[in-house]
């Protein structure tokens, strides 16, 4: 299948040690969108991938990758890690946006703000998390979302702890049933976090066994993008989101201030 260009260009700063951001950006985009990626660094890729370890990724300087980014003049940049804001929290998370869109001046997305405002394009305020972090990263994490107005009801993780390219290489049935151990009752949607785990791959499976919204880092970077552009491509085959139209809205009952403004 041939596809457009011009549409939008997306620059994505990717984790040095991630496998699959961009393998999924590409499965995920939409037609007419070209794609274009820069290394970040920040943590010692021997190490294990923990709270301290992330909060240093999202704390390293970006001077670099964002200048390499900005050759290509991109409309939207992508922040491709979710556990280096989440480490730090909330207003971290925003602020580090609105930074990367003063420096650059390209609209800016962060992985956990994607996933909150996937969230509340789906009106989903309770769920079900998913991750292969260690405790205390999904720790971190539950604190982030509650923060953002979302209740998580169940969780899920690996039984061992990974290091950077273990969390890459669990397979996709293996994060199927993660997703699936996230479930509850009261889940209005589940999450599978990180944006070097194979989510992406079982959106649809999950979704159909669930019968509920299933929202991953890197689908939801996608669908935040896309909303920012105003391009209505629908992409199908990875999850009910991405089949909606970028002129929804999200849930603004709980507002969360905008990514793109300093709190």
């Amino acid at each position: 299948m041939k596809h457009s260009r011009g549409l939008a260009r997306f620059g994505i700063l990717v984790p040095f040690t991630n496998t699959n951001l961009e393998p999924d950006m590409y499965l995920l985009r939409p037609d007419g969108v070209s794609l274009h990626f820069a290394r970040m660094g920040g943590y010692d890729q021997d190490e294990i991938p923990d709270a301290e370890q992330m909060h240093g990724l999202g704390a390293a300087n970006l001077e670099e990758p964002l200048r390499l980014l900005q050759g290509v003049r991109p409309e939207v940049i992508l922040y491709g890690c979710t556990s280096a804001t989440l480490t730090h929290g909330f207003a971290f998370d925003r602020t580090l946006a609105a930074r990367i869109k003063a420096e650059c001046g390209a609209e800016t997305v962060t992985a956990a703000g994607a996933i909150v405002f996937a969230l509340r394009s789906l009106r989903a305020k309770n769920i079900g998390f998913a991750s292969p972090y260690v405790p205390a990263i999904n720790d971190l994490a539950v604190s982030f979302l509650t923060e953002a107005g979302i209740h998580t009801v169940n969780r899920s993780e690996v039984a061992s702890t990974l290091d950077n390219y273990g969390q890459g290489t669990i397979g996709p049935q293996a994060v199927f049933e993660l997703g699936r151990a996230a479930d509850h009752p009261k889940a209005d949607a589940i999450v599978l976090s990180c944006t070097d785990m194979r989510s992406v791959e079982v959106i649809d499976q999950l979704e159909q066994a669930l019968g509920k919204p299933i929202v991953t880092s890197n689908q939801a970077m996608m669908y935040q993008a896309r909303h920012i552009m105003g391009i209505a491509n629908s992409v199908h085959g990875y999850g009910r989101l991405l089949q909606t139209t970028a002129s929804d809205r999200p849930d603004t009952s709980h507002e969360m201030p905008s990514q793109n403004s300093l709190p």
